[in-house]
C-alpha cells in the first residue's frame, strides 16, 4: 500500500510506524541520527559506482534470528517517475503456483541466510560511510510460512545461501525456487515521486531497486 504526498518530517515518521509495531534497529549501517536511530537512509549519490542499495530481490533483514513483519519507505529524494521504481514479487502467488510436489519438498526445510549473501555488494559503498556491522550475522528460518492461516514462500534471494538437511548444497534447488519466486507474473513496479510513503508485508513479499544512474534518498523503517 503506498500514500502520496506524506511530508513527514522523522518525529511524525516514527510515531506512525509505532502504530504497526515494535521498531527495529538495522544492524548493517547507523540510523538517520542518534535521536532516530530507527531510520535507515537508503542512498544512492552520483559518484556511486556500484550497483544501488537493494538492486535485487530480497526481504530485508532475514538473515536476523526474527526478521521484520513490515517495512516502511518513505522517498525524499527521487528522480522523475519511473526511472527508479520499486519493484515487489509477491510470495503468496508464488507459493500459489508451485507444483503439490515441491510445496512439500519445501514445507519440510529451512534456508540459511547470511548477511554477506549476494546482495551484500549493493550496500558496499554506504557501509564504507557509516557501516557498523562488525561480524557475519546467519539465521536459519521455514522456507514455507503461514501468516493469517495463509501459506506463503519465505525465502530472501538476496540472502539466501544454503538449505538445511537433505537439500544442503542442492544449487539445483536453490536456481529453481529462485527463478520461480520472481516470475512477471507476480510482481508489480512502484513509481516513485517525493513524499511518497510505502508499507509493504516483509514476510510475504520480496522487492528491489531498478539500475539506475543519478540521486536518490529514502528513509526505511522496518517493524518487528
Amino acid at each position: 500500500i503506498f500514500f502520496i504526498n506524506q511530508n513527514l518530517n522523522p518525529k511524525e515518521y516514527i510515531t506512525f510506524a509505532k502504530k504497526l509495531g515494535r521498531l527495529a534497529k538495522y544492524p548493517r549501517l547507523k540510523g538517520l541520527s542518534k535521536i532516530y536511530p530507527q531510520i535507515t537512509v537508503v542512498e544512492r549519490k552520483k559518484s556511486d559506482k556500484g550497483p544501488s542499495f537493494g538492486e535485487q530481490f530480497h526481504t530485508d533483514s532475514s538473515y536476523t534470528k526474527k526478521p521484520p513483519k513490515f517495512t516502511m519507505l518513505l522517498s525524499r529524494k527521487v528522480p522523475k517517475p519511473g526511472l527508479a521504481n520499486t519493484e515487489f514479487s509477491s510470495q503468496y502467488l508464488a507459493y500459489k503456483y508451485l507444483s503439490s510436489n515441491l510445496k512439500k519438498k519445501l514445507s519440510r526445510i529451512k534456508g540459511i541466510y547470511s548477511s554477506n549473501g549476494p546482495i551484500a555488494v549493493t550496500t558496499l559503498e554506504r557501509s564504507n560511510e557509516k557501516g557498523k556491522l562488525k561480524k557475519e550475522l546467519i539465521s536459519k528460518h521455514k522456507i514455507v510460512k503461514k501468516i493469517k492461516g495463509r501459506k506463503t514462500l519465505y525465502c530472501s534471494p538476496g540472502h539466501l545461501i544454503d538449505f538445511t538437511g537433505k537439500y544442503k548444497g542442492n544449487l539445483k534447488l536453490k536456481k529453481l525456487l529462485t527463478h520461480h519466486q520472481i516470475k512477471k507474473k507476480f510482481q508489480f513496479s512502484l513509481k516513485w515521486n517525493k513524499n511518497q510513503l510505502a508499507i509493504w508485508d516483509n514476510r510475504s513479499m520480496l522487492h528491489q531497486a531498478t539500475p539506475f544512474k543519478g540521486e536518490r534518498v529514502m528513509h526505511r523503517i522496518t517493524i518487528l
